[in-house]
């Protein structure tokens, strides 16, 4: 049996570097697209539906994406080709977003973009897993923090730096973006594709022999049962009939009280995306019933079979990414219309709001960055659940107090809390994941463990539009404070957790 080699600080440094480029292009994103959106003439209500296209493409592409890594090897290796591919459309993604001259097209690109990011992305998660022995993986997901962290500061800084440092324009007649957004946009793109090109020259992967053999001596959660995948059909198509029957009519059921309650249409798209999944495993039903083995059937069969731990994680993601995203999409129209009084998108109050919210956004990426040193330290004197839980608190903390403070430069210290929290979500979950899962499974599952963040994501595009118009009464800042709410939940359910790792230490 061999044991897998322990990487110096420097290689685990070229592995993550990538992760540099991705954040840009993912933080560029999340802090303009609904000023791209608001400039083209959306209205408050409607942006979260436009962001629909984010998780819905997130819900395709990574265990597709993670399937065929898991099985795919070449010269390149079997990870790094995807972050090669995903870098050049995604960058190609951000040239063209700023210059959309329509509402639908950007939708569309931020469709395309967000494919495109997801590509790259999703195999990085798996890359640390493969690369890093179980007692070096907290320090692997957190470097990936730090570059996630400080990628963001810089791409959330970017629009302020053009427009205030460079005398770029912030301001641009109805219907057209910025030039100060445009030039960001173009930066990151040419960050996104030399980072990613860093990793794919300076890094190495091990083979399929290579990790067939390390996997060998390494006990995970998951290997204490049969592992998942490893019978053809190990989940009858009865199952998924039964299960994909209770689904598709559940779906039907909730779309039909949306059209007789008549609420906002967008929700539809909850009700038919339940039943979508549904329809899924009436399918897979079909191609089991067959003995047909595919993509779709492993996909499935592998969710079906998924590791206690990973189950009692896709709760507290579920709450967490529901925080992050009621942050996301509304932060800017809460924050020009709770501090700065306006939601003219042409006024130069609107405007520099929407600077401030990205700079807020490199506040809270660049505490990220610094607490992902402390991460490591944190969870080995209490534990990572600990760790996680504490974090989760502050950001929550943060979430909440935006709602009592008038003054934008107080809004710092809050999103100093939420710092603290996104610095945790991006490593310790996935930290205590791999642990738990089978090394020849390691990139469909993380794939799948992406349902848990684009599913709240989903749900917050189709909900919190309905409940700022009806509940909130248009006063977007409420939804910050629902999302701060939904990281305390988060906190709470990280004790619900089980950390093989953890267990481990404790029976030596």
């Amino acid at each position: 049996m061999k044991t897998q080699p322990r990487l110096s600080f420097w290689q685990i440094w070229n592995m993550s570097f990538g992760f540099l480029g991705i954040q840009m292009g993912f933080a560029l994103q999340n802090a303009n697209v609904s000023r791209i959106f608001e400039t083209l003439g959306a209205s408050i209500e409607s942006i979260p539906i436009l962001w629909i296209a984010a998780p819905v493409t997130g819900l395709i592409i990574q265990p597709i994406i993670g399937h065929y890594s898991d099985k795919t090897w070449t010269r390149l290796g079997r990870r790094r080709p995807f972050f090669l591919a995903g870098a050049i459309l995604a960058s190609a993604a951000l040239i063209f977003m700023p210059n959309s001259p329509t509402l639908w097209i950007a939708a569309g690109m931020l469709w395309i973009m967000d494919a495109s990011i997801n590509i790259s992305m999703e195999p990085f998660r798996a890359f640390v897993g493969d690369n890093l022995p179980s007692d070096q993986r907290t320090k692997g997901f957190a470097m990936q923090s730090f570059f996630i962290g400080t990628g963001a500061v810089i791409a959330s800084l970017l629009p302020y730096i053009f427009s205030h440092w460079l005398g770029l324009d912030n301001t641009a007649a109805e219907g057209i973006i910025p030039p100060s957004v445009k030039w960001a946009f173009y930066v990151g793109a040419a960050v996104f594709i030399s980072a990613v090109l860093w990793t794919v020259i300076r890094s190495k992967e091990y083979t399929p022999e290579e990790l067939a053999a390390f996997g060998k001596n390494e006990e995970t959660d998951a290997s204490k049962q049969s592992v998942p995948g490893e019978d053809t059909f190990p989940v009858s198509s009865d199952k998924f009939r039964k299960s994909g029957l209770i689904w598709t009519a559940l779906g039907l059921i909730v779309a039909a009280l949306i059209y007789f309650l008549e609420l906002k249409t967008e929700l539809y798209i909850l009700g038919f995306g339940i039943a979508t999944y549904g329809i899924l495993q009436l399918l897979t039903s079909f191609f089991v019933s067959r003995k047909t083995n595919n993509g779709l059937t492993e996909i499935f069969t592998d969710l079906n079979r998924m590791p206690d731990t990973m189950r009692q994680l896709a709760v507290v993601q579920f709450f967490s990414w529901l925080a992050l995203f009621s942050m996301w999409i509304y932060s800017t129209a809460a924050i020009t219309g709770h501090v700065y009084g306006t939601s003219d998108t042409t006024s130069v109050a609107y405007n520099d709001g929407a600077d401030w919210v990205g700079v807020l956004f490199g506040v809270y990426n660049g505490a990220a960055a610094l607490f992902a040193f402390l991460l490591p330290v944190l969870a080995r004197l209490t534990s990572r659940k600990m760790a996680h839980s504490i974090s989760l608190i502050a950001g929550g903390i943060g979430l909440c107090s935006i709602f009592l403070i008038k003054d934008p430069n107080l809004l710092i210290i809050p999103f100093i809390g939420i710092g603290l929290a996104w610095g945790s979500i991006l490593s310790m979950p996935y930290a205590i994941l791999t642990g738990s899962l089978p090394k020849t499974k390691m990139g469909v599952y993380m794939g799948i463990f992406n349902f848990f963040i684009v599913i709240p994501q989903i749900l917050a595009a189709t909900i919190l539009g309905f409940l700022t118009a009806n509940i909130f009464g248009g006063n977007a800042i409420y939804a910050l404070v629902f999302g701060g709410v939904s990281m305390f939940i988060a906190a709470i359910t990280v004790f619900f957790v089980k950390d093989p790792d953890d267990l481990k230490q404790i029976r030596k």
